[in-house]
């Protein structure tokens, strides 16, 4: 059940600096942390520019690029930073049903 909710709830802290964002998961069960390092850009993948958008764009290339909205995390939406982070370490969890809950394996 790997719905944002399910993954917050693992979340002990996050770390960012201008390129990454570090994301600590932490299990209540076996008190074991993981730790899960993806680069701070939008969800969806990375802001590509070509030289001719920079060069006959400018403007447009720096608002593109500096005024992506980037969503950590949040309940409304799907597409959060952390929910990249998690699938990326998310081998490390199994989906406990009875408890309802992700619980390192």
């Amino acid at each position: 059940m790997m719905t944002h909710e399910n993954i917050v709830r693992l979340v002990d802290h996050i770390k960012i600096d201008e390129s990454t964002v570090v994301c600590h998961f932490k299990c209540e069960e076996t008190n074991k942390s993981i730790v899960s390092a993806v680069p701070f850009e939008p969800y969806e993948g990375k802001i590509v520019l070509s030289w001719k958008d920079i060069l006959f764009h400018p403007l447009k290339s720096y608002n593109r690029y500096y005024h992506t909205p980037i969503t950590i995390y949040g309940n409304e939406s799907q597409n959060t930073i952390v929910l990249k982070a998690f699938k990326q370490v998310s081998n490390n969890f199994i989906w406990n049903q009875q408890k309802q809950k992700y619980i390192c394996n």
